[in-house]
């Protein structure tokens, strides 16, 4: 007689922030595996649509209410919070602390950023990379056992930040101007909207342990982080993307260089005089340092592949953000339209 142990899955999954950039790349990619039942919550007076589909529910939640979270996520293995960079940090806390009274086993929290732990060398004490660790603790603040975080490490998102302005990757696309951090050539990891999306889908549809599997499970994991990019880059190389793309060359365009050092003291000093702009041009800066925090990929093993992640083209990607320029992102920052 065969010993047969059939392989458990996670089925039901619960997302905050579904109608956002990062979450609605999520909803969908999930739905497309039509392998789980997702919970999508917003806010009462939210007047965001969901297109139909059997096994999405839209659950209308008070975010003031602790009974009103706990109600809608309970009877879900598995949150996934993606909230705006705007949103006071503790509804971060007051919704992993339902999710925990609600009995939910995973969490990912709303982390999306660079290394973790050991991975995270000097990022760990910098004052604004520093503060994302925030989101991990707290999961590990519940002091539950029983409800554990699996961190998404995604590095930037590649067309938001190449569209918001000359503050972040340091490109201007509609005057055809970049800042070069030191000589242009230090490479980070960045992800899409896509890979992220295809990444947490990839990720719940593993089996949820071990059991007789010998493949990747959910719970390899656990109190983890999750390592996925879509492009390991330069700022060299994400101009001769847009080369290819516009059909420009480099005297098409106005290259002027700085400092990386100089350039995050300069976003620190113009954050701390109340120019929020500051916060992104420190923080962009300080993944270009020499030390090299902005490459998690070089000499460690990305998960990719055990996710089933597909490589992208990054001139694709590059033209995704040029249809950003056009339309007009976050409604702020140089390559913008005026509101």
């Amino acid at each position: 007689m065969v010993d047969y142990e059939p392989v458990q899955y996670i089925r039901k999954v619960a997302l905050v922030g579904g109608t956002g950039n990062l979450g609605s790349h999520i909803l969908q990619n999930l739905l497309a595996t039509s392998k789980h039942h997702v919970t999508v919550l917003t806010r009462t007076s939210s007047t965001a649509t969901f297109p139909f589909n059997v096994n999405l529910t839209v659950a209308e939640v008070d975010y003031s209410s602790e009974s009103s979270i706990i109600d809608a996520l309970r009877g879900n293995e598995f949150l996934i919070i993606t909230l705006n960079a705007r949103t006071p940090p503790t509804l971060h806390s007051s919704i992993v602390n339902a999710a925990a009274k609600a009995g939910v086993q995973y969490i990912m929290p709303n982390y999306y950023a660079y290394g973790i732990g050991s991975r995270a060398g000097g990022l760990s004490s910098d004052p604004i990379l520093g503060s994302f660790s925030n989101f991990i603790g707290d999961v590990k603040n519940v002091g539950d056992d029983s409800v554990s975080y699996v961190a998404l490490v995604c590095g930037f998102w590649y067309e938001f930040s190449l569209a918001l302005g000359e503050q972040w990757l340091g490109f201007v696309i509609k005057n055809r101007t970049v800042t070069m951090y030191d000589e242009g050539t230090r490479k980070i990891n960045t992800s899409t909207w896509e890979q992220c999306g295809k990444a947490v889908a990839g990720l719940l549809s593993l089996p949820a342990s071990k059991q007789k599997n010998k493949g990747p499970t959910v719970q390899d994991w656990k109190n983890e982080g999750l390592y996925i990019s879509s492009f390991l880059i330069s700022q060299r190389d994400i101009l001769n993307s847009l080369h290819r793309v516009l059909g420009t060359r480099d005297e098409d365009w106005k290259i002027s260089y700085e400092r990386v050092e100089e350039r995050y003291k300069h976003g620190l000093e113009e954050m701390q005089s109340g120019n929020r702009l500051g916060f992104a041009k420190a923080m962009y800066a300080r993944l270009f340092f020499p030390s090299g925090e902005g490459d998690y990929e070089t000499g460690h093993v990305l998960d990719n592949e055990k996710l089933g992640l597909p490589k992208e083209s990054l001139d694709a990607a590059t033209k995704r953000a040029l249809d950003l320029v056009e339309t007009g992102v976050g409604g702020y920052g140089a390559n913008s339209k005026p509101q």
